[in-house]
């Protein structure tokens, strides 16, 4: 059985990962650290400390199922890129031009207002960099798989993902699609990110930029 509270919060879900992060040979590169959540933020801003890299964070939102507001079936970052859970898709058998069009609701509706309400700068230019995608942990995996992809589409000269704790059904899907994939721990039976963690408090958007000064 998994064990609960692996970690006791993020200062110690980090330190354990940079027990795996290759910090000095990062230090010899160019790294643009990037939070795919609000809750990576500390995580984030402690590793690029380490690696001497810029930080900065990638604005999401999920796209839900019809009627069932939990039920995440996609994601679209803040450069309009998709990513469709395509099993639950198949499953409930939605049409996928409904999904594009809740997807450019989002966007519109939700993204946008959050881009220009917390970020005071444009995102930083990923053309040629290596970009280190960051998380607290990843339930999906959908939101980091949508993240990798828009850092691809906007010509990242690489690509890696890392995180304290996975499930192990994900680690494949990223590996696939990401250059380097970082991980303290994989959970089989993944329950969800905070029962991996004794304290895991809520980080609002509005701290965003506390973190980000200096980028």
């Amino acid at each position: 059985m998994d064990s609960k509270n692996i970690f006791k919060d993020r200062i110690e879900g980090v330190l354990y990962l940079l027990k795996v992060l290759p910090v000095e040979n990062m230090k010899l590169e160019n790294w643009i650290v990037i939070a795919t959540s609000t809750g990576a933020l500390p995580i984030a801003k402690e590793i690029a400390k380490k690696i001497n890299a810029q930080i900065d964070y990638m604005f999401t939102a999920k796209v839900f199922a019809p009627f069932n507001n939990e039920c995440e079936i996609a994601i679209v970052t803040e450069k309009e890129e998709v990513v469709i859970h395509e099993e639950l898709v198949r499953s409930f058998d939605i049409n996928l031009e409904s999904i594009f069009t809740k997807a450019k609701d989002r966007f519109e509706k939700i993204l946008s207002m959050e881009i220009k309400k917390y970020r005071h700068e444009p995102m930083s230019d990923l053309l040629n960099q290596n970009v280190l995608l960051v998380d607290e942990g990843l339930n999906t995996g959908l939101t980091m798989m949508a993240c990798i992809k828009t850092a691809i589409k906007l010509g990242a000269k690489s690509v890696s993902v890392a995180t304290p704790i996975i499930p192990t059904a994900t680690v494949g899907d990223l590996e696939s699609i990401a250059d380097d994939l970082y991980y303290y721990k994989n959970i089989d039976h993944f329950v969800s990110i905070d029962f991996y963690y004794k304290e895991l408090d809520h980080i609002p958007m509005d701290e965003i930029q506390q973190y980000l000064k200096g980028k």
